[in-house]
């Protein structure tokens, strides 16, 4: 079986390799991004990611505004999207609501705990 892919959209080369070794070590292939357009790349190709995990606090493009594109997107709005933030709780929730995102991470992020939010998130948009 294909291992399932993780796109992880950050502005901060420490956090996107931390990402990266977590998702790793939990079995998940990886491919990141420095912003919200270059992902486009990868988002909109053949073997769309998994899931797509997007910081909040992007240059050019927010991850919440980036997030409300791509579920209004045909091609894109079945991807699981998770907010990637540092910003409080009750922030990251109506941030969530607001952009239709699956969920959130804060940061910083423990790897396991990251690791179980995206095996949660997949299996439930599989389960529909």
């Amino acid at each position: 079986m294909k291992k399932q892919t993780v796109l992880v959209v950050d502005d901060s080369e420490i956090v996107l390799a931390m990402a990266r070794e977590a998702l790793e070590a939990g079995g998940f292939d990886v491919v990141t991004s420095l912003n919200a357009k270059g992902a486009d790349n990868y988002i909109f190709s053949q073997d769309k990611p998994d899931l797509i995990i997007l910081d909040v606090m992007l240059p050019i493009l927010e991850g919440d505004k980036k997030a409300k594109m791509l579920k209004e997107n045909e091609l894109s709005k079945g991807i699981p999207i998770l907010l990637l933030s540092s910003k409080p709780e009750d922030e990251m929730r109506r941030l969530v609501k607001e952009s239709g995102a699956d969920g959130f991470i804060r940061k910083p992020f423990a790897r396991a705990q990251m690791v179980e939010t995206v095996e949660k998130t997949i299996r439930e948009k599989v389960a529909g």
